[in-house]
């Protein structure tokens, strides 16, 4: 039976929790925030107001690190130095550079598993698009657009300040709302050559982190890649990930994968299971990834996302920033 504990009892843990405590193999031992009153918010547990504190006194086999972004890497080399396995929700890091470091933790301690929730890998429709990519079967991949056209208000930043601070979030649409996305590009279409990006704050909320993204990605194998993604519609709209194979083409919308013919007709081919609820969009894909990182533990397996495979999307971002800021296209890599 493994031990967990989770750091941090926001929102995020509302996911994991559950998840923990449907698994007949593990035991939900401890919980952690620095709000007092959350105590006995959750049944069972333990409950800690420090996280430095819960380490020290539990044995525990792995701890859910569902932080806000600025606090991952602490948090999680704090748990790496007392030998204990990490699920850690998205994003990976602050930033890239700080991803560096977490990347090279990873590989310092081989011994202890870092595991990424970037859960949209495990949805069944790119589960299907992928085996479809990797058949051969409709050639090379051309071309692959990403949207994200989602709604948050004014109110979505006051009542978690540290959302719109970049010293605290590390970014806004792009780390937030579309790193799944970003993710998804760039585990479709493989290595990056290049970027062009722009950025903005069309909402004028008086933040310093953007809430729209404009994003023309190079790949290596040729493909070209069109990311777009904002906070600024008026509603959340489907997130869309497309991809133009030499001969077909396939879209991901509505939760459901489709080809379309050569008549223009869609043929529905998967479809992901959901979550109740209004954060549906959150997908149902957090149990799967969760019980597989524990069979990881338990058969000292490595099938689970590790922080190097995370951290291309933050290099990506990174990648974006820095274009927009210089106006210029940038070599993947080569933005420090």
């Amino acid at each position: 039976m493994l031990k967990i504990g989770v750091i941090g009892l926001g929102d995020i843990s509302k996911i994991h929790i559950p998840a923990i405590q449907s698994n007949p193999y593990v035991e939900l031992a401890a919980v952690c925030d620095i709000d007092p009153e959350m105590e006995g918010t959750v049944e069972g547990p333990v409950f800690y107001t420090d996280y430095h504190k819960m380490l020290e006194k539990e044995t525990l086999d792995c701890v859910h690190i569902c932080l806000p972004h600025h606090l991952h890497y602490t948090a999680t080399k704090a748990c790496v130095e007392k030998g204990i396995h990490v699920f850690q929700e998205k994003p990976l890091a602050l930033d890239a550079n700080e991803g560096k470091s977490l990347v090279e933790l990873e590989a310092l301690n081989p011994n202890i598993k870092i595991g990424i929730s970037l859960q949209n890998r495990r949805n069944e429709t790119v589960i299907k698009l992928l085996e479809i990519s990797a058949s051969g079967e409709y050639g090379k991949i051309l071309g692959i657009k990403g949207l994200v056209a989602w709604f948050r208000p004014k109110e979505y930043y006051d009542i978690k300040p540290w959302r719109g601070q970049m010293k605290y979030a590390g970014g806004g649409v792009m780390i937030n709302q579309a790193l799944h996305t970003i993710d998804l590009m760039q585990l479709f279409g493989g290595e990056i050559k290049t970027i062009k990006g722009s950025i903005d704050e069309l909402l004028d909320y008086g933040l310093d982190v953007e809430d729209t993204a404009t994003a023309r990605i190079e790949f290596i194998n040729g493909a070209k890649g069109l990311l777009f993604a904002t906070n600024a519609n008026a509603e959340n709209s489907s997130v869309e990930l497309e991809l133009l194979f030499e001969k077909g083409k396939f879209t991901i919308k509505d939760s459901i994968l489709t080809e379309t013919l050569v008549d223009g007709t869609k043929l529905k081919l998967e479809e992901d299971r959901k979550l109740p609820g209004m954060k549906f969009y959150y997908g149902a894909s957090h149990v799967k990834l969760i019980n597989e990182f524990y069979e990881c533990i338990r058969h000292n397996t490595d099938g689970y996302i590790k922080a190097k495979d995370a951290q291309v999307s933050m290099e990506m971002i990174n990648a974006i920033r820095q274009s927009s800021i210089s106006g210029k296209q940038i070599a993947m890599g080569v933005y420090q």
